[in-house]
């Protein structure tokens, strides 16, 4: 038998958005393997079914476009239509743009910047009310070290998790009085596929030296942050590779 040290999220719901590969994944795979049901949010179909066949019943997906309007706020109710509450939502869907910005395409940057702010702040303002009145919850958002350092070769980006790292600090503010904690993960370079926008030297050089994480050492610190005794929030986590130097 499992014990509730082995599965400290049993009986807890998640749900995570850009959940069908990278981080989004490997956090619905952590929190699976920690006895959660989690419902896995992603546009892309084929990518979700695919994921959620790999995690088992324990993962349900849930097919939307968040950078839809209307299927970005229906959220919670299909969340809830499926298992009925909402403990854990991890806001980790994203883009990137990389490079100087004077290359940058105009169309790409609105929509990188709906995706890594609007909507983020949206889909916490969904569930919030669901967890207010619950008294409990937890919110993670992937933001990335970019939100702490003014990184050069991503002046969107950076701009945009930098945003979003003052969003996730002052919505903190306002709602650990109802039982609620709100933090931000933000690692450094991520194999993922958001790493095939990086400059192709820049990407080389870190592949050669070791200096990447995998997604799944980030979903780790995801799961200690949920597993805290409730009195404490681990409101924001930088990590990045040993061999990182800024």
């Amino acid at each position: 038998m499992t014990s509730q040290s082995q599965q400290p999220l049993q009986g807890q719901v998640a749900a995570v958005t850009g959940a069908a590969s990278g981080i989004g994944f490997a956090s619905a795979s952590a929190m699976v393997h920690a006895g959660a049901r989690v419902v896995l949010i992603d546009r892309d179909r084929t990518a979700l079914d695919k994921a959620c066949a790999t995690l088992g019943s324990q993962a349900v997906p849930l097919v939307l476009d968040l950078l839809d309007r209307d299927q970005c706020a229906s959220l919670l109710t299909q969340v809830l239509a499926l298992e009925g509450r909402l403990d854990v939502f991890h806001a980790n869907a994203g883009l990137y743009v990389g490079g100087d910005l004077v290359d940058s395409d105009p169309d790409a940057i609105d929509r990188m910047l709906n995706l890594n702010i609007n909507v983020v702040m949206k889909n916490v303002h969904n569930v919030l009310p669901h967890m207010i009145a619950r008294g409990s919850g937890d919110i993670i958002v992937t933001s990335s070290l970019a939100a702490h350092f003014p990184t050069p070769w991503e002046p969107v980006y950076a701009s945009s998790k930098w945003a979003i790292d003052c969003f996730v600090q002052t919505v903190r503010r306002q709602v650990f009085k109802h039982g609620l904690r709100v933090g931000s993960i933000s690692p450094g370079p991520v194999i993922t596929s958001l790493l095939a926008d990086w400059p192709a030297d820049k990407l080389a050089e870190a592949k050669a030296r070791g200096s990447l994480l995998e997604a799944s050492e980030v979903a780790d610190v995801v799961i200690f942050m949920l597993t805290r005794p409730r009195g404490m929030t681990i409101r924001d986590v930088v990590m990045m590779p040993t061999q990182f130097d800024l």
